[in-house]
């Protein structure tokens, strides 16, 4: 089994919708970034890269690429998934933390879920969701941006996960 850690921050902009998950929060502000700035996908991705071995987001999808502007951060996740199992590896467990003091994610957490399980092809209940916020410490805390942090575990692909079938 291979672990990774994963991690994105992005700051808001008012001009942007909010897509976390892939699923889009109406009534506040989107957050900046190159593509989306799904901070969801993007730490769940760099976790499968890091896992992996296959480097990192910045590496993958440069900000100087036009083809990622404004792409669904899904399509990112998908594209990972794609050179995870080309190295005949397969996401088993997914658990993503979403730091922010607003919106409230709790309204949004399942519909995350579901949509993170789909896209890996996992159980739903192989793939956590959490909230958490800064307690007013930090940028987070000025509600300046929406972090995630995710933890992915990979095995050979066509082993079974744990606990599939259970």
């Amino acid at each position: 089994m291979r672990v990774g850690i994963g991690y994105d921050i992005h700051p808001f902009d008012p001009n942007r919708p909010l897509v976390i998950g892939g699923v889009r929060i109406e009534g506040t502000w989107g957050l900046r970034g190159h593509s989306d700035a799904d901070v969801l996908f993007h730490a769940v991705g760099d976790a499968c890269l890091g896992a992996a071995c296959l480097g990192d987001l910045g590496e993958h999808f440069p900000d100087s690429d036009p083809q990622w502007r404004g792409a669904p951060s899904s399509v990112l996740l998908g594209h990972i998934l794609g050179l995870v199992r080309g190295k005949g590896l397969a996401p088993s467990y997914v658990d993503a933390t979403i730091v922010a003091e607003r919106p409230r994610i709790a309204p949004h957490r399942q519909a995350m879920r579901e949509r993170l399980a789909a896209l890996m092809g996992l159980p739903l209940d192989l793939v956590s969701v959490k909230a958490s916020s800064n307690n007013g410490i930090g940028a987070i805390g000025r509600v300046e941006g929406i972090a995630a942090l995710a933890v992915v575990s990979l095995v050979p692909a066509g082993g079974a996960a744990p606990g599939a079938g259970a």
